[in-house]
């Protein structure tokens, strides 16, 4: 796992527009993507992307849980400002986050220790970034500034199997591309659902991929995640258009859903959908990151297949009488014509 202080310096740019695509190029020339130094093993650093309330946390919550109940080390952070990711895990408890965390203890003068952030439930562990209120800041800078933390703690001696972020994809602002951005991660997972907006947002994370991957970047994208499957296939079809793996479908089911909701797990081994997550978690596990084929908007609108004779409405450009309610006289031309000598 790579998250050095130039990736970081580099990312700042990137959100901020000063750094363009050759000194991208520059940057990852001069880099290389290791595993995360002096671990004894290779650490599978995860992002996982998809539009807000599609059930990402759900999804990493059981998860995690899964993956630790088979004898694996898992981080999970959450990096959404609704700081929720872990809420699941923990019984519906939320935890401080690092942002929050860090700002009262640098009030009171004093450090933040890895025990002020992180917490731990039956082989997990799990912290949450956090973010500002509306309107008060920029979410995207303040997940550089808690990855700036998380370095200070040692991020990259700690030792885990798995490390899954949390990230929203319906945000595009540079600090929520980190990991794909600077190759923070090996791979990306996209949840998904069968309606337009969630895959909306499963292209616009395979189209920054492949972006990235033009200017050198080595993040490959996984496959995707189908929750609340309703049988109608639309995110299958965009699987098979964009050319990444369905790793998992979740179905549409009102137990999963109340259980979900009162905050418990429903992956763990032995229970009715502990055999799903264990699938899922060997799928993410071996599925390898691939180059994705984003589609185009009239692409992704023909995998719903809306009434033919709705779809043929033309585009009728508007006109200046149009928009100011009254024709509009002529209005002489200040260009200065010259008569030809």
């Amino acid at each position: 796992m790579s998250v050095s202080r130039a990736n970081l310096a580099a990312v700042r740019s990137v959100s901020t527009g000063r750094t363009g695509g050759e000194t991208l190029r520059a940057v990852r020339a001069s880099e290389k993507v290791d595993s995360m130094p002096g671990a004894a093993k290779q650490t599978q650093v995860i992002a996982i992307y998809g539009k807000g309330g599609i059930g990402k946390s759900f999804t990493l919550a059981n998860l995690s849980y899964t993956m630790a109940q088979l004898g694996k080390k898992v981080l999970l952070i959450g990096c959404d400002p609704k700081s929720d990711t872990t809420t699941l895990l923990f019984g519906g408890r939320a935890c401080p986050t690092i942002l929050e965390t860090a700002a009262k203890k640098k009030a009171a003068g004093e450090e933040v220790g890895v025990g002020d952030i992180c917490f731990k439930r039956d082989g997990v562990f799990a912290m949450e970034l956090g973010g500002p209120d509306v309107g008060r800041g920029c979410g995207g800078r303040g997940i550089i500034h808690g990855f700036e933390l998380l370095e200070r703690l040692g991020f990259h001696e700690w030792d885990f199997d798995y490390v899954l972020l949390d990230f929203l994809g319906d945000v595009v602002c540079g600090g929520f591309g980190l990991p794909i951005a600077r190759d923070m991660c090996q791979k990306v997972i996209v949840v998904g659902s069968n309606d337009l907006q969630s895959l909306y947002v499963a292209n616009n994370v395979c189209s920054a991929v492949e972006y990235f991957h033009r200017l050198g970047g080595n993040v490959g994208v996984a496959g995707i995640v189908i929750n609340k499957d309703d049988g109608t296939g639309e995110a299958q079809a965009f699987a098979a258009a964009a050319g990444i793996p369905v790793l998992a479908t979740i179905p549409a089911d009102e137990g999963i859903r109340r259980r979900s909701a009162s905050y418990q797990i429903v992956g763990a081994p032995g229970t009715q959908w502990g055999a799903l997550f264990e699938e899922l978690a060997t799928q993410v596990a071996e599925a390898p990151p691939m180059r994705p084929r984003p589609l185009g908007q009239e692409e992704l609108l023909d995998l719903f297949k809306g009434d033919a004779e709705a779809r043929a409405v033309p585009l009728e450009p508007a006109t200046p009488e149009d928009m100011c309610g009254a024709p509009q006289p002529a209005k002489p031309s200040l260009e200065v014509i010259y008569d030809n000598v």
